[in-house]
C-alpha cells in the first residue's frame, strides 16, 4: 500500500496557495525595520531603528486568541474581520502597560485549509497591524485533521511592543478619588461569546431583532473589536493617565482590580454610558443576572482610564466620546452603585 500526505489530509499545495493570496497584504506591513519576514524560517527585526531614541526601552509582550467568535465567523461565512478583532485585542493589552506595537505573529489552523478563507483572515490581520503601524513579522498556517472538527478554525497571535521604563503603566500614584473615565466598546470584542452563542441559538444568527436597529444578530456579534492606540494617545498627551485597564474576559469585576494597589477597588456608576443594544438583548432573551452580564461581558466599557478627579473636564474635552463612569475608592472590589 503507498499512502500520500494528501491521504492522509494534509494538502501542502493549499498551504503553499494560502501563503501566495496573503503574500501581499502581509508584505504591506512591512518597514524598515523588518530585515527578514514571510518566507523565512524566523522573522528579523531592527531593534536598534525601532528603539532609537528611547533611554531605558522595556519590551512588552501578549499572547491572546479570538476565542469562540470563530465559530460565529465560519457560521456567517465571513473571515475579514477576526484577524482585526485578533491584533486589535492584543494591541490593547499592552497599550495598558503605556507600549506601542512594533511587530505580531500570527496563528491559523484548521482541520482542512482553504486558501481564500486563511487569506481573508491574515488579511484582517494584516489591516489591522498597518493601522497600528505594526509589523506582521510572520506567523503559521497549519492543516490539522483529527484536532480541529470540520469546517472550524483557530486563531491566535503573539504582539511585541515597546514603552520608556520611565512611562510604563499603572502608575503607583493611583488614590482614593481619582475619576474612572471609559472608552466605549464596539460590542463583545473577543470575549463572552460561548455565553452569547448559547443565546442567539434561539433565534439564529440572521435573525434581525427591532432592538438591533436592522442589524442581525449575527452581524452585531462579529463587529471587530476596537483599538485604543489613537484614543490613548490623545489621552496621554491632554491629562495625566495613571491607569488603564483592558475590560476583556472577567468584565470590570475581573479586570480593573488588576491595576489597582491592594488596598483600593472601584465603583462603577450604572447609567453613566450607553449599553449597546446587542448586549440588552443578550441579557434579556438569555435571563442574565446584571453580575454575571458584567462578569462575562464588557457591556460597551472597551476600556477603562483611571486619571486625577480634577482632569475630567480636560480629557472630556480632548475626546468627547469618553465617559465619566467611575471613581477610585479606598476598599477593595470594584461594585455598580
Amino acid at each position: 500500500m503507498t499512502t500520500n500526505y494528501a491521504q492522509a489530509g494534509v494538502d501542502i499545495a493549499a498551504a503553499t496557495r494560502a501563503k501566495e493570496l496573503m503574500s501581499a497584504a502581509v508584505r504591506s506591513t512591512h518597514g524598515p525595520a523588518v530585515l527578514a519576514g514571510m518566507g523565512a524560517f524566523g522573522g528579523c527585526f531592527d531593534a536598534g531603528m525601532a528603539l532609537n531614541g528611547l533611554t531605558a526601552p522595556v519590551l512588552v509582550g501578549s499572547s491572546d486568541g479570538v476565542g469562540t467568535k470563530t465559530l460565529v465567523a465560519a457560521a456567517m461565512n465571513r473571515y475579514d474581520s477576526v484577524g482585526q478583532d485578533l491584533v486589535n485585542h492584543c494591541i490593547n493589552d499592552i497599550l495598558v502597560q503605556g507600549a506601542r506595537p512594533l511587530f505580531f505573529l500570527d496563528y491559523v489552523a484548521a482541520a482542512k485549509l482553504n486558501p481564500e478563507q486563511i487569506a481573508a483572515i491574515v488579511g484582517g490581520v494584516a489591516a489591522a497591524c498597518r493601522s497600528a503601524g505594526c509589523a506582521l513579522l510572520g506567523g503559521e498556517t497549519a492543516e490539522m485533521p483529527d484536532v480541529y472538527a470540520p469546517g472550524a478554525f483557530d486563531l491566535a497571535g503573539t504582539i511585541v511592543g515597546v514603552v520608556e521604563r520611565d512611562t510604563m503603566l499603572p502608575q503607583p500614584t493611583i488614590g482614593a478619588g481619582d475619576a474612572i473615565l471609559a472608552l466605549p466598546s464596539s460590542g463583545l470584542h473577543t470575549n463572552g461569546y460561548s455565553l452569547a452563542r448559547r443565546i442567539a441559538a434561539v433565534a439564529g444568527y440572521n435573525a434581525r431583532p427591532a432592538i438591533l436597529g436592522g442589524e442581525s444578530i449575527g452581524e452585531a456579534l462579529l463587529a471587530v473589536h476596537r483599538s485604543y492606540l489613537s484614543e490613548v494617545a490623545t489621552l496621554r498627551a491632554a491629562v495625566d493617565v495613571k491607569g488603564l485597564a483592558h475590560i476583556t474576559g472577567g468584565g470590570i469585576y475581573d479586570n480593573l482590580p488588576r491595576i489597582l494597589p491592594a488596598n483600593l477597588g472601584a465603583r462603577i456608576a450604572r447609567g453613566s454610558w450607553a449599553i449597546p443594544p446587542i448586549f440588552t438583548y443578550l441579557v434579556e432573551q438569555g435571563g442574565v443576572a446584571e453580575r454575571e452580564a458584567f462578569h462575562a461581558l464588557n457591556m460597551g466599557l472597551g476600556m477603562l482610564v483611571v486619571i486625577p478627579a480634577a482632569a475630567v473636564e480636560v480629557a472630556l474635552g480632548a475626546l468627547p466620546q469618553v465617559r465619566r463612569v467611575g471613581t477610585i475608592v479606598g476598599e477593595p472590589g470594584v461594585e455598580l452603585v
